[in-house]
């Protein structure tokens, strides 16, 4: 199978001498973990056969978070750490997309733009909330950061995932009706107007087509089942990179060839691309070093969870106390076992390998 760690093995080196003033630190990383990860290079352990003597090297993995193999896992961690936040009513997935003239500025200047776009989305939808003919009340928001398209294009929005209502001034439950959370409408041209004032505070604001502040922006809202399912729905989102090992078919004669399915039909197709291009469409999606993709708002910030309990003893009817029984003692994480691949016994550890510099050298 090929996968993204082949290409930019193959192709890295030379995409970095094309564009070596151009690339940022983010992704001049981006391109030295994926192409090295489960190599010597991040060292590992070596294991031997006692019956056979066969030898397995088992590499340690780059831990770069836009790494199909080293995400794999993530999303149900995140998953089972989200059961706190649970609440016992309907779900909204709003998506506050950023319009095609502002995209250039966002990929030139992301740390910004993306800051920008999460907190006005999240104010909008705030300020919309409070009026007592939608929610009346401050909600709970939880925002996750999306920039591609399912052929790797350059489409940076926001999903926040939001229970159907809020807490008024007096710490009381306010259910929101039924299959309708805010206007959509008025959230756009709100988070627009807010979008262009935080604009105005920055150098870049002149950089932007006025056209950009008459035309439509893009929300959508929709029901999306029980906290948990939303919480499902929500998880690939913010651990998925922007493509997986299994949809790349095939590199041949300098092209990459993936699958994907098409948005408007839900088809499968498939796309060709020179390799540079590819990379270069995949390092679109390479966040800032540092940079925080789910952001949490209202009751659900860190701050304010005391409130989300006294919000859930509102809401679940009066039960019973139950005893829950626990072990005397924590588990102990299993030890792990290496079989050999030649005979099945169990493999003997024998050296540890050190790895080598994280950090890649300038090419």
């Amino acid at each position: 199978m090929v996968e993204l760690a082949h290409i930019f093995q193959q192709f890295g080196l030379a995409y970095q001498q094309t564009y070596q003033e151009q690339l940022l630190p983010s992704h001049r990383r981006a391109l030295y973990d994926i192409a090295h990860c489960r190599t010597a290079v991040f060292g590992g352990q070596l294991y031997t056969c006692p019956t056979c003597q066969t030898c397995q090297y088992s590499y340690h993995s780059c831990q770069n978070r836009h790494c199909p193999k080293c995400q794999y896992r993530a999303g149900q961690d995140w998953l089972e750490r989200q059961e706190e936040l649970l609440l016992p009513v309907p779900y909204f997935l709003l998506t506050f997309t950023l319009p095609a003239a502002l995209r250039p500025l966002a990929l030139g200047r992301q740390k910004l733009i993306y800051n920008l776009l999460f907190r006005t989305a999240a104010a909008a939808t705030q300020q919309l909330a409070q009026d007592p003919r939608f929610v009346g009340g401050q909600m709970g928001m939880v925002g996750v950061l999306h920039t591609w398209g399912r052929n790797l294009s350059y489409h940076p929005h926001v999903h926040f995932l939001v229970p159907g209502g809020g807490v008024d001034g007096n710490g009381r439950w306010r259910s929101g009706r039924h299959n309708f959370l805010v206007p959509v409408r008025a959230l756009s041209v709100l988070f627009r107007a807010k979008f262009r004032d935080a604009l105005k505070q920055t150098p870049f604001y002149a950089q932007v087509p006025a056209t950009v502040w008459q035309q439509p922006w893009v929300v959508h809202c929709k029901p999306v089942g029980d906290g948990r399912i939303a919480l499902r729905y929500l998880a690939p989102y913010i651990f998925r990179v922007a493509i997986s090992n299994r949809r790349i078919l095939k590199v041949k004669q300098g092209k990459v060839t993936f699958r994907y399915f098409a948005s408007e039909t839900g088809k499968p197709r498939t796309c060709t691309l020179a390799a540079m291009e590819f990379i270069r469409r995949f390092l679109q999606h390479v966040l800032p070093k540092g940079f925080v993709k789910v952001r949490y708002y209202g009751f659900f910030a860190a701050g304010l969870r005391p409130r989300l309990q006294l919000i859930r003893q509102q809401l679940l009817p009066a039960r019973p106390e139950t005893t829950i029984l626990t072990s005397a003692s924590p588990a102990q994480p299993a030890e792990q076992v290496v079989r050999c691949p030649r005979c099945g016994q169990v493999m003997t550890h024998r050296q540890r390998i050190w790895p080598r510099s994280r950090w890649p050298p300038v090419a």
